[in-house]
C-alpha cells in the first residue's frame, strides 16, 4: 500500500473514531438530558399529590384526588392510577379507562417507601411509569401511586436523532477520505517528482536533472531542496571525475606517443649498429673503416640523445605523479634575491639563440618569501628554458616588481607568442600551442610542473601573449619585504 492510501487510511480511520465517539456522546447527552426531564416532572407531580393528601383510616379506605389535582395532571400530559391495597380499588385516569389501559400493580410486599422509575409498554405505547406508596402513620403502606408520561414523542426524537448523527458521520466521512485522498495525493505530488528524477538518473546519464518545486518551505520543500543540492554535488563530483578520466586517458596517449618515438629512433639506431657489427657484415656492402666508425658515431649520439630526452620526460612524468599523490613541497623562510641571481647566473649557459638580459631586480632587495630553494629554482627555469626554446631571435628579460604583500618575477620574450584562446590550456599536461607543435621539440610538461610549485607556494602566475609578438609571464609570490629569515 503506498504512502498515499497509508496517510488516507489513517485520517479517515481517525475520523471515523472521533465522529463515532462524537455521535455517542452527543446521543447519550441528550437522551439523558430528556428522559431526566420526563422523571423529574414526574417527581415533582407526585411529592407536589403527597403533601397536599393526608392518607387517614377513612381516605385509605376511599382513595381518590381531588379535581384540581386531575386538572394539573391532565395539563402535564400526565396519566395515573391509585390503588388501594385495602379495599383492593384501582382508579385510572380518563385517558386510561378511555385506552382501556391499566398498569400492572405490584404486592404490597414488593414496594418500598420510595419512589421507584421503571420504562414499560402497553398496547405499543412506551411509558415511564414512577411509583410512591401511599403510607398511614408512617409505618403502614396502604396503596400506590401511579404516574406515567407517554414517551412516543421522546422516542422518535431519539430515533430521529440517532439515524442523522449514522448517515450524518458516514457522509463526512466518506467526504473526509475523498478530500484525504486529494489532498495527499497533492502534497506527496513532490515526492512523486523525486521518485522520477531519481529513476531518470538511475537509468540513464543525465545528471542535469533537476525537481521543480514552487511550493511552501516545509518538510517537502527542504527534502527537495536536499535532494537538488545532492544532485547539483553529484553533477559536479561526476564532471570532476569525467574530465580527470578523461585528462588520464589524454596523459597516457600522450605519454605513450611520447615515448615511442624516442624508442623507435633508439631501436632503429640499435638495429643499424647491429647489422654494421654482426659477423656477417662482410655480405653488405663493403665500406670504409672511417664511414662506419662515423655512422657508428652518429647512431650513439642519436640513442644517447633520446635516451636523455626519455629521462627528462620520466623525471616530468615522476614530479607529476608525485604532486597528483598529494606531495607536499618542504617550505622555509628564504630570501628571494640570491635564489633568482643564481638562476640568472646558470640560465645564461643554456642553449639559446635569444639574447638574456637582465632588467631591475630592485624590489628583490630584503624580500623573504616561504619556499622552497629547489623547487623556485626548477620553476624558473622551466619558464626561462620556454621562453629560450620559443625565441629564435630577439631577446628573454627577466625583472622583479612588487603588488601590496606579493612580488612578482617577470620573464618576457619576443618570441612567436601563441594566440589568447589557448592561454587556459597551457598549463594542462602535454598540450603545446598550435605555432609550436611540430615544430620545436617538447613534451609539454613543464608548464604542468611548474603551475604545480607555484600552487604549492600559495602564489599565482599572470600570462600577457599576442601570437608573433612573444609571451610575458609573471610569477606572484606571497613575501615578506624588509624582512630577513630567521
Amino acid at each position: 500500500m503506498s504512502i498515499r492510501l497509508r496517510l488516507t487510511a489513517w485520517y479517515t480511520g481517525m475520523l471515523a473514531i472521533m465522529l463515532i465517539l462524537f455521535s455517542v456522546s452527543i446521543f447519550g447527552l441528550v437522551r439523558y438530558n430528556t428522559f431526566e426531564e420526563v422523571k423529574k416532572k414526574l417527581s415533582e407531580q407526585a411529592d407536589q399529590i403527597l403533601s397536599t393528601t393526608n392518607v387517614t383510616l377513612s381516605q385509605g379506605w376511599n382513595m381518590d384526588f381531588e379535581p384540581e389535582q386531575r386538572m394539573r395532571l391532565e395539563d402535564a400530559r400526565i396519566s395515573w392510577q391509585l390503588n388501594n391495597y385495602v379495599t383492593g380499588i384501582a382508579r385510572r385516569s380518563s385517558g386510561l379507562r378511555e385506552r382501556n389501559i391499566a398498569f400492572p400493580v405490584p404486592d404490597i410486599e414488593d414496594i418500598g417507601k420510595k419512589g421507584k422509575f421503571q420504562n414499560i409498554t402497553i398496547n405499543g405505547n412506551s411509558y415511564i411509569l414512577y411509583e410512591r406508596a401511599l403510607v398511614l402513620n408512617e409505618n403502614t403502606i396502604v396503596g400506590l401511586l401511579q404516574l406515567a408520561a407517554d414517551t412516543n414523542a421522546e422516542n422518535r426524537l431519539m430515533h430521529q436523532m440517532r439515524t442523522v448523527l449514522l448517515f450524518g458521520s458516514v457522509f463526512l466521512i466518506i467526504i473526509a477520505s475523498s478530500l484525504g485522498m486529494f489532498l495527499a495525493r497533492k502534497s506527496m505530488a513532490p515526492i512523486g517528482k523525486v521518485i522520477e528524477a531519481a529513476n531518470g538518473i538511475q537509468t540513464g546519464n543525465d545528471l542535469s536533472v533537476r525537481i521543480d518545486y514552487n511550493g511552501p518551505n516545509d518538510e517537502i520543500g527542504r527534502l527537495i531542496g536536499t535532494v537538488n543540492g545532492m544532485l547539483e554535488r553529484t553533477e559536479g563530483f561526476y564532471k570532476e571525475l569525467d574530465e580527470a578520466y578523461s585528462a588520464q586517458r589524454r596523459f597516457v596517449s600522450d605519454a605513450s606517443h611520447e615515448l615511442r618515438t624516442p624508442l623507435t629512433t633508439i631501436r632503429g639506431n640499435v638495429d643499424l649498429l647491429k647489422k654494421m657489427w654482426s659477423p656477417d657484415a662482410k655480405k653488405r656492402d663493403t665500406l670504409e673503416e672511417d664511414e662506419v666508425r662515423d655512422y657508428s658515431l652518429e647512431a650513439v649520439s642519436d640513442i644517447a640523445a633520446e635516451s636523455e630526452r626519455m629521462s627528462r620526460l620520466v623525471n616530468d612524468m615522476l614530479s607529476l605523479a608525485r604532486a597528483d599523490a598529494g606531495q607536499t613541497v618542504t617550505k622555509e623562510p628564504i630570501l628571494l634575491q640570491p635564489v633568482v641571481e643564481e638562476v640568472i647566473r646558470r640560465a645564461q649557459f643554456l642553449p639559446r639563440k635569444a639574447e638574456w638580459i637582465q632588467g631591475n631586480l630592485d624590489a628583490l632587495e630584503d624580500t623573504c618569501v616561504n619556499g622552497s630553494k629547489d623547487y623556485l629554482q626548477q620553476m624558473l627555469f622551466i619558464f626561462i628554458e620556454n621562453a629560450f626554446k620559443y625565441t629564435q631571435e630577439g631577446s628573454v628579460t627577466i625583472d622583479a616588481i612588487r603588488s601590496g604583500k606579493q612580488i612578482g618575477i617577470r620573464i618576457a620574450d619576443t618570441g612567436i607568442g601563441m594566440d589568447r584562446g589557448e592561454v587556459p590550456h597551457i598549463f594542462e599536461r602535454f598540450y603545446r600551442a598550435d605555432p609550436s607543435r611540430g615544430v620545436i621539440q617538447g613534451t609539454g610538461l613543464g608548464l604542468s610542473i611548474a603551475k604545480w610549485i607555484i600552487d604549492e607556494h600559495d602564489g599565482s602566475v599572470e600570462v600577457m601573449t599576442k601570437l608573433g609578438e612573444g609571451t610575458t609571464f609573471i610569477i606572484w609570490l606571497p613575501a615578506i619585504f624588509n624582512a630577513f629569515p630567521e
